[in-house]
């Protein structure tokens, strides 16, 4: 089996990612799913400010890693991709879980890129201005992502061109699956 949690800022580029492992076979769980389900079921509202700070009401009522153990049973299989790791609370869940078949790739982006990537994106969750993208970069790195992003086992800088960054995806799946570079 092979888990690869993904961490990095919003718009760093971690659905291109996705893409790139789903080409080699990896399934795709985003953990950003169960906490909308969850938001949903509660009746919580749908931006970016309601659904982040649920998320962090929940994670201060029952712990930095309750949306990893709320993720676990829906990984199945033997490639899969867990999109949107948060906090070394959460990493402990996932390799308690998984053990040595976890692995950490994290994805960088400047913030001025990543802020003019979130605005081109156009979703309901995306920052208006300045202020709405450092709240929301503040209230993830407050969850434990910079600790993630800084001792993962993969990083990959996403600055430039788009097939730069899939190659680099690409090298970073074939590693992971020991020159493994196609589909089983």
């Amino acid at each position: 089996m092979k888990v690869l949690c993904v961490a990095g800022m919003p718009g760093c580029g971690k659905e291109e990612f996705l893409r790139v492992a789903a080409e080699h076979g990896f399934s795709i769980i985003r953990m950003g799913d169960v906490v909308r389900e969850e938001a949903s079921k509660r009746g919580v509202g749908s931006s970016d400010e309601a659904i982040g700070g649920f998320a962090h009401a929940e994670r201060e009522k029952n712990g930095f890693g309750i949306w990893a153990e709320r993720t676990v049973p829906r990984v199945t299989g033997d490639r899969v991709v867990i999109d949107g790791l948060r906090g070394s609370m959460e990493l402990e869940v996932f390799r308690r879980a998984f053990g040595d078949s976890v692995a950490v790739v994290a994805i960088h982006a400047s913030p001025k890129v990543r802020f003019e990537r979130l605005r081109q994106r156009n979703r309901s969750d995306a920052p208006a201005t300045w202020e709405e993208f450092r709240v929301r970069d503040t209230r993830e790195l407050r969850w434990g992502l910079g600790d993630v992003i800084a001792t993962a086992d993969y990083l990959i800088a996403n600055e430039g061109e788009l097939g730069v960054f899939r190659a680099r995806a690409r090298e970073v799946m074939e590693s992971v699956l020991g020159g493994a570079s196609h589909v089983p």
